[in-house]
């Protein structure tokens, strides 16, 4: 399955593909367009598009896409759950909602900053994902 979004990634166009591939489509694929080109592209390639506005999987009141795609797909893990606290924070107005959240705004930005290429950035970038993922679980103590 295809899903598209905006260029250029932040938090949650980083956070939903790997909730996308951890959860919901394994072998996903990502489009990154401009902005104005998503609904279009969507269409053509019969893609879902995240993480935009009007999407179903977009941000809804106080909360973000990867609220959004958790609510979508009926995902329960109590992991998903905290970690989805951290994200909506470090990808919202929201900032302090989870101590990490910050700390994650931060490293987004990083990323962001050192990858001209969106795949390139999203491939070097998911692993922090799986290290946030397995935070939250211990913290949960689920591991």
């Amino acid at each position: 399955m295809k899903w598209v979004t905006r260029a250029n990634p932040k938090v949650d166009r980083v956070a939903c593909p790997w909730l996308i591939r951890k959860f919901v489509d394994s072998s996903a694929e990502f489009l990154y367009v401009p902005g104005d080109q998503v609904t279009a592209v969507a269409e053509r390639e019969g893609a879902t598009p995240y993480d935009v506005p009007n999407a179903e999987l977009g941000h809804h009141g106080l909360e973000c896409s990867f609220d959004a795609i958790i609510a979508k797909y009926a995902l329960t893990d109590p992991a998903l759950t905290q970690m989805a606290l951290i994200v909506r924070g470090a990808d919202t107005a929201a900032k302090d909602l989870a101590p990490e959240s910050r700390g994650l705004e931060a490293i987004a930005a990083g990323f962001q900053a050192a990858y001209a290429d969106d795949h390139e950035q999203l491939a070097a970038e998911l692993p922090v994902y799986d290290a946030l993922y397995a935070y939250c679980q211990s913290q949960l103590g689920a591991d």
